[in-house]
Protein backbone atom coordinates (compact mmCIF):
# COMPACT_ATOMS: atom_id res chain seq x y z
CA UNK A 1 0.00 0.00 0.00
CA UNK A 2 1.67 3.57 -0.95
CA UNK A 3 1.72 5.75 1.86
CA UNK A 4 1.75 9.43 1.23
CA UNK A 5 5.25 9.73 3.07
CA UNK A 6 6.36 7.88 -0.21
CA UNK A 7 5.29 10.34 -2.44
CA UNK A 8 7.52 12.50 -0.48
CA UNK A 9 10.97 10.41 -0.84
CA UNK A 10 10.57 10.02 -4.74
CA UNK A 11 10.66 13.09 -6.75
CA UNK A 12 11.00 12.12 -9.99
CA UNK A 13 12.81 9.74 -12.25
CA UNK A 14 15.99 10.88 -13.96
CA UNK A 15 15.76 10.75 -18.04
CA UNK A 16 19.30 11.01 -19.33
CA UNK A 17 21.52 9.67 -21.58
CA UNK A 18 22.96 7.88 -18.92
CA UNK A 19 20.26 6.85 -16.97
CA UNK A 20 18.40 4.74 -20.18
CA UNK A 21 21.28 2.90 -20.54
CA UNK A 22 21.76 1.73 -17.12
CA UNK A 23 17.92 1.05 -17.40
CA UNK A 24 18.86 -2.06 -19.89
CA UNK A 25 20.86 -3.43 -16.99
CA UNK A 26 17.70 -3.06 -14.55
CA UNK A 27 18.87 -0.12 -12.89
CA UNK A 28 16.60 3.08 -12.42
CA UNK A 29 17.76 6.47 -11.45
CA UNK A 30 15.02 8.82 -9.34
CA UNK A 31 15.71 12.05 -7.74
CA UNK A 32 14.92 12.00 -4.12
CA UNK A 33 14.28 13.68 -0.93
CA UNK A 34 17.72 14.88 0.36
CA UNK A 35 16.54 13.53 3.95
CA UNK A 36 15.86 10.26 2.54
CA UNK A 37 17.55 6.89 3.54
CA UNK A 38 18.32 3.61 1.42
CA UNK A 39 15.67 1.81 3.30
CA UNK A 40 13.02 4.62 2.80
CA UNK A 41 13.76 4.78 -0.92
CA UNK A 42 13.32 0.62 -1.20
CA UNK A 43 10.13 0.94 0.57
CA UNK A 44 8.79 3.97 -1.49
CA UNK A 45 10.01 1.95 -4.51
CA UNK A 46 8.50 -1.39 -3.86
CA UNK A 47 5.23 0.05 -2.87
CA UNK A 48 4.91 2.80 -5.68
CA UNK A 49 5.67 0.93 -8.51
CA UNK A 50 4.90 -3.48 -7.30
CA UNK A 51 8.43 -4.43 -8.16
CA UNK A 52 11.48 -6.21 -5.71
CA UNK A 53 14.21 -4.27 -5.53
CA UNK A 54 17.94 -5.79 -4.58
CA UNK A 55 19.44 -2.64 -4.02
CA UNK A 56 19.86 1.14 -3.42
CA UNK A 57 22.48 3.28 -4.36
CA UNK A 58 22.50 7.16 -3.53
CA UNK A 59 24.86 9.91 -4.19
CA UNK A 60 24.66 14.02 -3.70
CA UNK A 61 25.03 15.82 -6.40
CA UNK A 62 26.80 19.17 -5.39
CA UNK A 63 24.74 22.26 -7.11
CA UNK A 64 27.34 23.57 -9.58
CA UNK A 65 28.49 27.73 -10.64
CA UNK A 66 26.83 28.40 -14.12
CA UNK A 67 27.14 31.61 -16.22
CA UNK A 68 23.45 32.63 -18.29
CA UNK A 69 23.85 35.60 -20.67
CA UNK A 70 27.51 36.18 -18.39
CA UNK A 71 25.68 36.51 -15.18
CA UNK A 72 27.04 33.87 -12.77
CA UNK A 73 24.09 31.09 -10.91
CA UNK A 74 23.74 28.57 -9.20
CA UNK A 75 22.16 25.57 -9.79
CA UNK A 76 20.54 23.58 -6.52
CA UNK A 77 22.00 20.51 -5.14
CA UNK A 78 20.03 17.59 -4.54
CA UNK A 79 19.87 13.72 -4.27
CA UNK A 80 19.67 10.65 -6.62
CA UNK A 81 19.12 6.95 -6.13
CA UNK A 82 20.17 4.39 -8.20
CA UNK A 83 17.88 1.40 -7.71
CA UNK A 84 18.72 -2.06 -9.16
CA UNK A 85 15.62 -4.08 -9.41
CA UNK A 86 15.11 -7.68 -9.42
CA UNK A 87 15.26 -10.06 -12.32
CA UNK A 88 12.84 -9.83 -14.92
CA UNK A 89 11.46 -6.60 -12.86
CA UNK A 90 11.06 -3.47 -14.89
CA UNK A 91 9.44 0.44 -14.11
CA UNK A 92 8.57 2.31 -17.06
CA UNK A 93 8.82 5.69 -15.91
CA UNK A 94 7.72 7.58 -19.21
CA UNK A 95 4.46 6.55 -17.40
CA UNK A 96 4.08 8.35 -14.19
CA UNK A 97 2.66 7.39 -11.22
Amino acid sequence: MADLKHYDTIIAPVITEKATLASEHGKVVFRVAPDATKPEIKAAVEALFSVEVTAVNTLNRAGKTKRFRGIPGKQKSYKKAVVTLAEGQTIDVTTGL
